[in-house]
């Protein structure tokens, strides 16, 4: 199954949870629209200690890796409809009072986290039987760590809007300021190489992900938006899928900077 494939069937999924679960919910009687949203992010990561382990074959950790994002966004230069290569992110919303203020917000970010080849790490553990704590160059050939078919946040997030700017008339903002607080999980598809052999596994819920977010819309049209966005979380990986069935564990802050491009539905 394709990347874009999977995120298309998820996004049905959230769909069809959406229309079975809150529908029966009291509060929705009070929305007023929704909104949908597409567009694209960069990430900066803290560095990470990863914990790998195989029953008895190995048990080790590399300290306070670096990482970094893998944007892609060379993709849509040589083939425009290759939309979901990059780091994308998508949003579905809805508003709970007629002034547009307050909103629940299910929100999807494609991110990509790739383990930097070749720095320097504390390795420390077992390995074969064979006790290990020392530093090391890491090598790809021995190691090497990414979730780039997707780290992949979901969440669900409250959302407070507040108008800065209105039309002359004052009959629609022009731009308005947002904060969004939730928490969700992850979803990644992990490629791992290890000791020479190499897996991309399979997507999969692997853990949590809490985050914080400010942004600010631009509505040069009455429904249609631009909204730029600065994000921070914290991700916790508990059993993300390697080689035999063995898995890594990890945590990271992260910051995201997003921009989306949007249109609000009135009810």
């Amino acid at each position: 199954m394709t990347t874009a494939t999977y995120m298309k069937r998820l996004f049905l999924f959230i769909l069809l949870l959406i229309s079975a679960q809150t529908l029966k919910a009291s509060f929705l009687k009070n929305i007023s629209g929704m909104y949908l949203q597409w567009g694209y992010n960069r990430e900066m990561y803290s560095n990470s200690t990863l914990h790998f382990k195989n029953g008895n074959n190995y048990d080790f950790k590399l300290h306070q890796a670096k990482a970094k994002d893998k944007p892609d966004f060379g993709a849509i230069l040589k083939d425009p409809l290759q939309i979901s290569i990059p780091q994308y992110s998508y949003r579905i919303g809805f508003y709970l009072n007629p002034n547009k203020t307050r909103a629940i917000e299910f929100n999807f970010d494609h991110t990509k986290y790739v383990v930097e080849d070749y720095q320097q790490v504390r390795i420390s553990g077992q390995l074969h039987g064979r006790t290990i704590d020392s530093m090391m160059t890491l090598d790809p050939m021995f190691l090497h760590f990414e979730h780039t078919d997707g780290a992949n946040f979901l969440h669900v997030n409250y959302v407070s809007q507040w108008t800065l700017l209105n039309t002359t008339k004052k009959k629609r903002p022009i731009l308005t300021a947002l904060a969004k607080g939730g928490a969700g999980m992850v979803i990644p598809r992990t490629d791992v190489t290890f000791e020479g052999k190499e897996l991309n596994n399979k997507f999969h819920i692997a853990g949590y992900v809490l985050s914080a977010e400010g942004a600010i819309r631009i509505y040069p049209l009455k429904n249609l938006f631009v909204e730029a966005a600065l994000k921070g979380g914290f991700a916790h990986y508990l059993n993300a899928l390697t080689i035999d069935g063995g898995i890594a564990r990890h945590h990271f802050f992260y910051g995201e900077a997003l921009v989306l491009l949007g249109y609000d539905i009135s009810f």
